[in-house]
């Protein structure tokens, strides 16, 4: 757990076991911090977090469903035990619908059932281990949204097309619910960011798209997790530059 005289010291990601979750938890592990690598399954979590060792990482997998109330309050309670507190919590575990689906045409329960990771998965995980980042001296939350719910990406935004519909009104959800937490969380020193890794390269082909390396992409996370104290809250980034949303 950090203190006043440093920076954040102990970090929790969640659906870190691949893709952008997975080389946040490395980038943030080579800072010297003490990672909380987290999947539904347990067993994922661990074969993901051996993929990290070494250099004297300290990669910790545990189990977590988003989904699930429970799983969040009792890893809470888990960790409080283990690690004394928790300074940084970055909400990127993510569910996906047909990139083609519409609005019009949505599977209305299907989109529930993205909603229910993307946005109420962040909620539901940042109010059970708020308490602890309240008591951190360098609280920082991360939501991994997208460009893909910004009024402001003239590639992959919300005004480019009709498709994957229920993916992007998410990711916008997840924007404002950033928007709230901040400017709840103002003046305790919390800072709350969304950031945009940016189209990834977390499945076969997608290079072809133009999608840029898995570490690019996630050292947005890393920059958002790592800001100084003082630095910016309720804000969308990539980069580490500002984006509209």
């Amino acid at each position: 757990m950090a203190d006043g005289g440093g920076a954040p010291k102990t970090a929790l990601i969640t659906g870190a076991s691949h893709g952008i979750g997975l080389e946040a938890a490395r980038q943030l592990a080579r800072r010297g911090m003490t990672v909380v690598l987290t999947a539904r399954d347990l067993g994922k979590a661990g074969a993901a977090a051996r993929e990290l060792d070494g250099d004297g990482s300290d990669v910790r997998p545990k189990a977590l469903d988003v989904r699930d109330a429970a799983s969040a309050r009792s890893l809470a309670a888990e960790l409080r035990g283990e690690l004394g507190g928790l300074d940084v919590l970055v909400n990127n575990a993510a569910a996906y619908a047909d990139w083609s689906e519409t609005a019009s045409a949505a599977d209305l329960e299907a989109a529930r059932a993205v909603f229910e990771t993307n946005l109420f998965g962040a909620w539901r995980v940042t109010q059970a281990f708020l308490p602890m980042i309240r008591e951190s001296a360098h609280g920082r939350i991360v939501n991994v949204a997208s460009g893909a719910g910004s009024h402001g990406e003239p590639q992959f935004g919300l005004t480019t097309g009709g498709g994957a519909a229920t993916y992007a009104i998410s990711k916008a959800a997840l924007n404002a619910l950033t928007s709230k937490l901040a400017a709840e969380l103002r003046d305790t020193g919390i800072l709350v960011n969304s950031v945009d890794p940016g189209l990834t390269a977390t499945a076969p082909g997608m290079e072809a798209m133009g999608a840029r390396p898995i570490p690019d992409g996630a050292a947005s996370v890393a920059w958002a997790a790592t800001l100084t104290d003082g630095g910016p809250t309720g804000g969308f980034f990539r980069d580490g530059e500002p984006l509209p949303w």
